[in-house]
């Protein structure tokens, strides 16, 4: 009867420590900002922004030293375009790159004066992009816009040079090698379908990070003596209080991770191939990873402040070591160890297998695996870490009895002098 009665005790208790942690969160605004606010809008702006995939008519000035009837050409033919969009004509390259450093212009076409003179001798003709590499996006559509105009125009001057039969003959001098560009897992080629979904899992271990700091952080300025955990006779379990405090996040972030992962991505028509059961399974264990993972977080990083700080200047540098913003196979070998320690790595790498390119999880079953991995050692961890924290809470607690107790030694003896 001991042992049922001592396992409903620790059921009690971590039924307690999560009432009184879910009470904290929605009392403390800047929990409730990270836990509830960060998660439901700001997906929905990232995503409003780059809801468009492509960028379009990018502004770019012409610099036209030739003025002749095939630089003319190629200016049109840039112009009617759809990303690239003729802003002015400059006298000089200072004219030019004077709009662009005052951000009136991305980019500059610079066609020289013997651009016309070669390719009527039938010899190699140079012609300058110059582009403003601060936004990708802008760079992408300028030069890409410039090389298909010049295949273009070089295609149609082979072919007169080459003077065929038939169109076929001439097809086939142009173009010998018939290569059909298919973008695959992103149809439109664009920003938001290969990068929102892993901005998505990032967001879910960013605000959860920070929303469990800022509460350890509250607990800890509440409490002049800086103690984490509270001298009460339901905190006095490891177990009952990392299973009250993660039952409270994980209650919160369940509906967060299904909101994340499957409502914001239909919301805006990004590709979604995975099945809600496997998607529910992988939430699952990196959902818990990244609340003991949060956790240690808290217990180590004392200032609620300094947790914020941290958090966000990782942000960007987890968005690379996932390996989807920038190619996991040129990241170096130090680095990606060190990306093994953030659950957002497997969680990403899966997630985005999954939903964007339609694997199962058989097929991420390696990421799936060091998910329950890091969950479980993240776990003892923060047993040990929390263990550590009761430790030197029961120390002080004692030690501010002692000095209570010798306070009032002290006043007991000035009474008894003072009625002697």
């Amino acid at each position: 009867m001991s042992i049922f009665h001592n396992i409903g005790q620790a059921i009690s208790d971590a039924c307690y420590i999560w009432r009184q942690e879910m009470r904290q969160v929605l009392r403390d605004e800047g929990v409730l900002i990270f836990f509830i606010i960060v998660p439901l809008v700001y997906p929905l702006l990232y995503s409003w922004i780059y809801n468009n995939e492509v960028v379009r008519d990018v502004p770019v000035v012409v610099v036209d030293d030739s003025h002749s009837s095939l630089s003319r050409q190629f200016i049109r033919r840039c112009d009617a375009s759809p990303d690239v969009k003729v802003f002015c004509y400059a006298a000089d390259l200072d004219e030019a790159k004077s709009l662009v450093s005052r951000q009136l212009a991305k980019g500059i076409y610079y066609i020289p004066a013997d651009f016309d003179k070669h390719l009527n001798r039938m010899e190699q003709a140079t012609l300058s992009v110059y582009c403003d590499m601060s936004l990708m996006l802008t760079y992408k559509a300028i030069y890409q816009t410039a090389m298909a105009v010049t295949q273009t125009m070089g295609a149609e001057l082979q072919t007169k040079l080459s003077r065929p039969n038939s169109r076929r003959e001439a097809e086939i001098a142009v173009r010998p090698l018939a290569v059909d560009d298919v973008p695959i897992f992103s149809p439109a080629g664009g920003y938001g379908t290969s990068v929102l979904p892993a901005v998505l899992i990032l967001i879910l271990q960013q605000t959860l990070v920070l929303g469990i700091g800022l509460s350890a952080g509250t607990a800890r300025e509440n409490n002049r003596y800086h103690e984490l955990i509270p001298i009460d006779r339901h905190y006095q379990g490891v177990f009952r209080i990392i299973g009250g405090k993660a039952m409270c996040y994980f209650m919160i972030y369940a509906v967060m991770a299904a909101y994340l992962t499957t409502a914001v991505p239909r919301f805006f028509s990004f590709v979604q191939l995975a099945p809600w059961q496997d998607l529910l399974l992988l939430m699952l264990p990196y959902t818990l990873a990244c609340i003991f993972f949060g956790m240690i977080v808290s217990c180590i990083v004392r200032y609620r402040e300094n947790v914020m700080l941290l958090m966000v200047f990782v942000s960007v540098p987890l968005l690379f070591l996932s390996g989807v913003s920038w190619p996991q196979s040129n990241i170096p070998n130090f680095w990606q160890s060190i990306s093994w320690l953030f659950p957002s790595t497997f969680g990403v790498r899966a997630y985005v297998r999954m939903n964007t390119m339609g694997a199962t999880l058989n097929d991420v079953i390696l990421e799936y695996r060091l998910l329950w991995l890091q969950a479980f050692l993240y776990f003892v961890v923060a047993c040990l870490v929390y263990r550590h924290q009761i430790v030197i809470s029961r120390r002080n607690a004692l030690e501010r009895l002692d000095r209570i107790g010798r306070k009032l030694e002290v006043v007991e003896k000035i009474r008894r002098r003072k009625k002697k």
